[in-house]
């Protein structure tokens, strides 16, 4: 009768016991290259989730799981760790719209309109100062400002874009990066059919590359005819890369779509069959809600740059529309030659400010909205929303970490909104592409920051021997 009692007791605590082994082992923290730990955790994902005590874990080059400080502590352990307490951790920033080289053009010429600057100031010094060299320098530079202010993505367009490459991947950024196809002689090609040649060959280089997207940059349908503007299309649907270019900037560009005999810019491009899946277009103010559905059927990206926009008198783009109708829409910088910076935030800023005074409404274009546009809205954009834009498992570790204890940002409510409305990009700590820190706690990784801003002040005084700006009286 014992026997009979005692048998089941003996199996009950055999199971127990390897039911407590089994626990343990799962209970066993995974290994991870990184852990981003102790910050509020601002997700960007489709819920907007916002972990106030989160964490971020790290493989490689990948996010394997975003949670509660303690849920990462139990379930992984970092060979390093990142204590990012007080701070906020968010996806890394898109920015959909810059000609990174010309950042040794700041504050060459302002407070002019944008055919005047460009005809008479910025194309005839470029046709004295661009080469390899010189792309290389402002390349730099650029990416350090970048990195700096917690940009990890970058879409450009600019000459020797090999060169910009080269020095993107060495710093460490993410790229979309186009070859430009312009109408008369520049720097690196002398006719549209020497530029097709380049950025063919562009393309071949660095297809395939971890951080870098080659690209096809037919600059404007101003600077270029119709056959050009389709060769180059075609071009980047026969390798399948995108396709970037700037569309209805101004008045003036209408004014040339309608020499054309088409009422707009839109038009026009799309009865070349330009539009379509890897298209992004930069400004975009002169567009109707019309043609947003136009580029919404067709897949079309928007990059919207407030600064750029204002400081040139361009126009406003109608953000809201664009919003409304679905657009992916992202958000851009432009040139450091037309901002004058590279920051983010601002941009973020001022995009939410400039549609709350054109519209008479402080409710379009809200914190989150912004921040949204900042990330995965450019993502999305640039068709990169499946790998960045947002902290989600799967997706490549790009985030920032962004200090919160100045006290121009105390006290914090709210640090969706804190992001946009205070934040600058001198706030930034950590920049981590690739699940590699580009910067941590101020101090670069990548870049000799000494060297490259000597090296820039070099170029400034080049710039000032052959270029004499002679500005407007007010």
């Amino acid at each position: 009768m014992r026997s009979v009692i005692v048998w089941p007791v003996v199996l009950a605590v055999a199971i127990a016991g390897m039911l407590a082994g089994l626990a343990g082992q799962s209970q066993t923290p995974r290994q991870v290259d990184l852990v981003v730990t102790g910050g509020t955790v601002v997700t960007v994902d489709a819920t907007h989730r916002v972990l106030a005590d989160g964490a971020v874990a790290i493989s490689g080059a990948d996010i394997v799981a975003v949670d509660t400080a303690e849920a990462i502590r139990r379930q992984f352990r970092g060979a390093d760790t990142i204590d990012a307490t007080g701070t906020v951790v968010m996806p890394g920033l898109v920015n959909t719209h810059t000609h990174a080289p010309m950042s040794l053009f700041r504050g060459l010429a302002d407070d002019l309109a944008l055919m005047d600057w460009l005809n008479n100031y910025i194309f005839p010094a470029e046709a004295k100062m661009v080469s390899p060299e010189f792309v290389r320098a402002g390349t730099r530079l650029a990416a350090l400002e970048m990195i700096q202010s917690g940009t990890t993505t970058y879409a450009d367009m600019y000459y020797f874009e090999e060169e910009i490459a080269k020095e993107t991947r060495a710093a460490g950024l993410r790229g979309v990066l186009g070859q430009t196809i312009i109408q008369f002689p520049v720097a690196d090609a002398k006719t549209p059919a020497d530029g097709l040649k380049r950025a063919e060959a562009f393309i071949n280089e660095f297809k395939g590359d971890a951080l870098i997207t080659p690209a096809v940059a037919p600059h404007a349908l101003y600077t270029l005819d119709g056959p050009t503007l389709k060769a180059a299309r075609d071009l980047s649907r026969r390798y399948n890369v995108p396709t970037l270019i700037h569309l209805a900037e101004t008045r003036d560009e209408v004014k040339t779509a309608q020499e054309r005999l088409f009422p707009s810019g839109v038009a026009y491009l799309d009865s070349l069959g330009f539009f379509g899946p890897g298209v992004l277009a930069a400004h975009g103010i002169y567009v109707s809600e019309p043609e947003m559905a136009v580029l919404k059927s067709k897949g079309v990206g928007v990059s919207h740059n407030p600064e750029s926009n204002m400081k040139l008198a361009s126009g406003t783009a109608p953000v809201t529309a664009y919003l409304r109708a679905g657009v992916a829409l992202g958000l851009g910088t432009d040139g450091a030659a037309s901002n004058n910076d590279l920051d983010m935030f601002e941009a973020m800023r001022m995009a939410s400010l400039l549609q709350k005074l054109q519209t008479s409404d402080p409710r379009v274009v809200n914190a989150q909205t912004a921040i949204d546009m900042a990330t995965i809205g450019g993502a999305r954009a640039m068709g990169m929303d499946k790998q960045i834009g947002s902290l989600e498992p799967g997706k490549r570790a790009d985030l920032i970490v962004v200090g919160m204890s100045a006290a121009r940002q105390t006290p914090v409510y709210d640090p969706v909104s804190h992001l946009v409305y205070v934040t600058r990009g001198d706030d930034v700590q950590t920049t981590i592409v690739n699940g590699k820190p580009l910067m941590r706690d101020r101090k670069m990784l990548t870049l000799d920051e000494a060297a490259i801003i000597r090296e820039a002040r070099g170029w400034a005084e080049k710039v000032r021997a052959a270029v004499t700006p002679q500005k407007k009286a007010n």
